[in-house]
């Protein structure tokens, strides 16, 4: 099951937030800073799924956005993979060419 799903830029800053479960504000700035550190200290040589507390992390990189979601034990990693990149696609087509601004500003229409 996805526990959250997360687009951050290169310097930490996230830009789209979704949880699935409850998770109190205060505790959410700190899991985003924990999270995003884990996946921006990565090299690209490295593989794309983190075991991370409880949950596993799920990430992808395109261009100056990160793409991160957190799943429990339970689900395959390489279906959530594929996921996120059909899920970029389809904002690419939607938006033509997005950009971190489109998902600043624009995909708040869109529902998760």
């Amino acid at each position: 099951m996805i526990k959250f799903f997360l687009m951050v830029n290169k310097q930490g800053q996230t830009r789209l937030s979704r949880y699935y479960e409850h998770v109190e504000i205060n505790k959410r700035t700190m899991l985003e800073a924990e999270v995003i550190k884990n996946c921006l200290s990565r090299s690209k040589d490295q593989c794309s799924f983190i075991e991370y507390k409880d949950f596993k992390l799920v990430y992808r990189q395109y261009a100056a956005l990160f793409v991160v979601v957190g799943i429990d034990q339970t689900e395959n990693e390489m279906a959530v993979y594929e996921l996120i990149h059909n899920f970029v696609e389809v904002l690419d087509k939607y938006f033509s060419r997005v950009s971190e601004l489109d998902v600043s500003f624009s995909i708040s229409e869109i529902h998760l």
